[in-house]
């Protein structure tokens, strides 16, 4: 049974449920009006009665005693015998002993309903001065006439309430679950064809438009990390085939025993140590991204002088003809320790790449952002926009060693920690990369 019927039938059930419940109640609230109506008539006749009635206008059996045509009286004396009637014949059927009791004062007023040649009636017994009792009785069928009228009319109101409520419940099912389905319709899709670009196009605030919303935001993160992991895979391969292939090439010669020339076997024995280093740095940058795009780590507590000091310290020794000048004031942020310490390294590292022998870096802590200013060649002004993208090296950094990636690490690092990073280029030259940390 789908949703959309079991919200029908649902729907239906409860509009059933609350139209019976008001029929029944609307039936009986009715009937009891009806009742108490004829209760008091029959009570104001029996007041009539008790003062004398009055004379008949015409011969023959007419209730004279009541002052009504629809209600006849009954005298009923303290021994139970019928002293007077309006009927044509006493009606002694209608004198139990209930009646007879009231009549001998042994017990209080009363009404009651009774048949009577297959007519039911609704009998009215009090209890008169110097004993005896006086019996009003009307005929219940003008009455059991409207609440057999009432009945009909409310069996054709609950049924038609049914059918409408299961229409309703139709509509409803049909228009609530109308999202539902754009969505079930949408994962279909993008099961069968894996087009991560489909989205609901929910509108509207309720829930299950905040569901179709969400829904398309989850795909578009999909999307963009899918996009991300092709990108990130193809670029790799196209970094990695370069020093494969000359490695390979290299290894080959040497296998041939090739080249005889010592001065040319070493240079070549050295072309494979750069191919090799190259290659390390570039797996190292791959595992270091996986790992921003995996779980967040725990952030933490950090000073920033304490690991720029640390990082400079390394720097210096791989580094040797390169000076690094620290700048720091006490600044703390939260974070997270290895990857602010990477992106520092990797700043650092770039600086002291592009700096020629002797020159100096300039490296400040303040305020959790960390400035690193060297004195190399610069950027391009149309090489800028695009510094911190991964696997991206100006056409002047293709001869040096690197993978592309270490600045495109520094941003994933300020954007996990709620920063940024940018790029300033000096009057005098040389570039300038402030990493703004915010530890968000």
């Amino acid at each position: 049974m789908s949703f959309r019927l079991r919200v029908t039938l649902f729907t239906a059930a409860a509009v059933a449920i609350a139209a019976i419940g008001a029929s029944v109640a609307m039936y009986l609230v009715v009937q009891d009006q009806l009742i108490n109506q004829v209760d008091k008539n029959l009570e104001v006749a029996a007041q009539n009665a008790a003062r004398g009635g009055r004379p008949p206008e015409r011969f023959g059996p007419q209730p004279f005693m009541t002052g009504r045509s629809d209600i006849w009286a009954q005298i009923i004396t303290a021994t139970g015998d019928i002293f007077r009637t309006d009927l044509a014949q006493p009606a002694t059927a209608l004198v139990p002993q209930e009646v007879k009791d009231v009549a001998a004062g042994k017990r209080a007023a009363f009404h009651a309903t009774a048949e009577a040649s297959n007519a039911r009636l609704r009998i009215f017994v009090v209890p008169i001065q110097n004993g005896g009792a006086i019996e009003t009785i009307q005929d219940l069928e003008l009455i059991d006439g409207v609440l057999n009228q009432t009945r009909l009319l409310l069996i054709a109101f609950a049924i038609g309430a049914i059918l409408l409520g299961g229409l309703l419940g139709a509509f409803i099912g049909r228009a609530a679950l109308a999202p539902v389905q754009r969505l079930t319709t949408t994962v279909e899709e993008v099961t069968r064809t894996r087009d991560l670009s489909r989205r609901v196009a929910a509108k509207g605030s309720d829930e299950l438009s905040r569901l179709g919303t969400s829904f398309d935001a989850m795909l578009g993160q999909l999307e963009m990390s899918l996009r991300s992991q092709r990108q990130l895979v193809s670029d790799a391969s196209h970094e990695l085939r370069t020093p494969l292939t000359s490695l390979r090439t290299n290894l080959e010669l040497l296998e041939r025993g090739q080249p005889e020339d010592p001065v040319e076997r070493q240079q070549l024995l050295g072309d494979l140590v750069r191919q090799m280093e190259r290659m390390t740095s570039l797996v190292h940058d791959l595992i270091e991204v996986a790992r921003d795009e995996d779980t967040p780590m725990p952030f933490e507590e950090l000073r920033l002088e304490d690991i720029v000091n640390e990082v400079v310290d390394d720097m210096r020794f791989r580094y040797p003809r390169v000076r690094f000048n620290v700048t720091s004031s006490p600044s703390s942020i939260n974070g997270v320790k290895v990857r602010v310490a990477r992106a520092v390294t990797n700043l650092l590292d770039n600086a002291a790449k592009y700096s020629p022998p002797g020159a100096t870096v300039e490296v400040g802590v303040a305020n959790g952002e960390i400035s690193v200013r060297d004195h190399g060649p610069g950027v391009a002004a149309e090489d800028a926009p695009r510094v911190f993208d991964r696997f991206w090296r100006s056409n002047d950094a293709r001869q040096l060693p690197g993978s592309g990636l270490g600045l495109s690490i520094v941003k994933d690092v300020a954007e996990s920690h709620g920063g940024s990073v940018t790029l300033e280029r000096p009057i005098d030259g040389g570039a300038r990369f402030r990493l703004r940390l915010r530890g968000a």
